[in-house]
């Protein structure tokens, strides 16, 4: 009699320890999905999308630029910011554009307008359909967004559609910052064998898992910075080496004393030393694989 007791008592608390330890993995997975906006939310604590002189930087070429409607969600257009050089006769490489937590803003148009100086008609998306002012509405459009991720695949799908169909792109990649860098991950997910180019700015949700990346074949770039927790310096090299394990081509640069949102130059984190380099090591990365 009295081993069977023990048995049932070892029987229960076994079972109470399986309880716990599923709880406890349940919970980290919430965390890890359903925080972002959380996460952002401390990236950007006192920062605000200020205009500054280095928003009103001219392109070193003519360029044409204009609201474009790329494609329609639900029956409603959606609106982007498309640009190109002036003087551009023949198709050029394209890209999508993903812009940071607070939307397609003035400063994701300059650096449209940058990228399009380069040699590419650049398309700017809108995920959100809105611009924020303050931490506490771009936490909001985040949340919001994080409802419906089939809503923004879609929107990026058309994106690509736009170039590839009515621009004629002849290559064409991705570019974003912030949640734009975790999206313009995702639109190499998307087209992991039609996407020539990938550059990701400090995008916080980064996938470490090889099973999720071993689809992708396009070269990858990624900047980000060394005092940044969204993503931390060990969830980029788990990227990094998840990426090396699987033999893809990868670039992986962490600039030190760098924050998030360091290339920003609307932002109160911005590093003017860490963007210049990043710049230029941007069109760098795309002139090899898009030109």
């Amino acid at each position: 009699m009295r081993q069977l007791r023990q048995l049932l008592i070892f029987a229960f608390l076994t079972l109470l320890l399986v309880i716990g330890w599923s709880n406890l993995r349940s919970t980290g997975a919430a965390l890890a999905t359903d925080n972002y906006a959380d996460r952002l939310f401390q990236s950007h604590l006192g920062d605000r999308p200020i205009p500054s002189a280095a928003v009103a930087q001219a392109p070193e070429i003519p360029i044409t630029a204009e609201s474009v409607a790329y494609g329609t969600i639900e029956g409603q257009p959606i609106m982007g910011y498309l640009a190109r050089p002036s003087d551009a006769i023949t198709p050029l490489p394209g890209l999508i554009v993903i812009h940071e937590w607070w939307g397609l803003n003035e400063n994701i148009e300059m650096m449209t307008r940058r990228l399009a100086a380069e040699g590419y008609t650049a398309l700017a998306v809108d995920l959100f359909g809105q611009v924020a002012d303050t931490p506490e509405q771009a936490k909001a459009q985040v949340e919001a967004a994080a409802q419906n991720p089939e809503k923004l695949q879609q929107n990026l799908q058309q994106a690509y559609a736009f170039l590839n169909d009515r621009q004629q792109a002849s290559k064409i990649g991705s570019i974003g910052w912030c949640f734009g860098g975790s999206w313009s991950l995702q639109t190499a997910l998307l087209f992991p064998t039609d996407l020539d180019a990938t550059v990701i700015y400090y995008g916080g949700q980064l996938a470490t898992d090889p099973n999720v990346l071993e689809p992708l074949t396009m070269p990858i770039l990624g900047l980000f910075g060394e005092l940044d927790t969204n993503p931390s310096v060990e969830t980029v090299r788990s990227f990094e080496a998840a990426l090396n394990q699987l033999n893809k081509p990868v670039d992986v640069y962490i600039y030190p004393d760098a924050n998030h949102a360091f290339a920003n130059p609307s932002g109160t984190r911005y590093n003017a030393a860490a963007a210049e380099d990043a710049w230029q090591k941007t069109t760098a990365f795309l002139k090899q694989h898009l030109q």
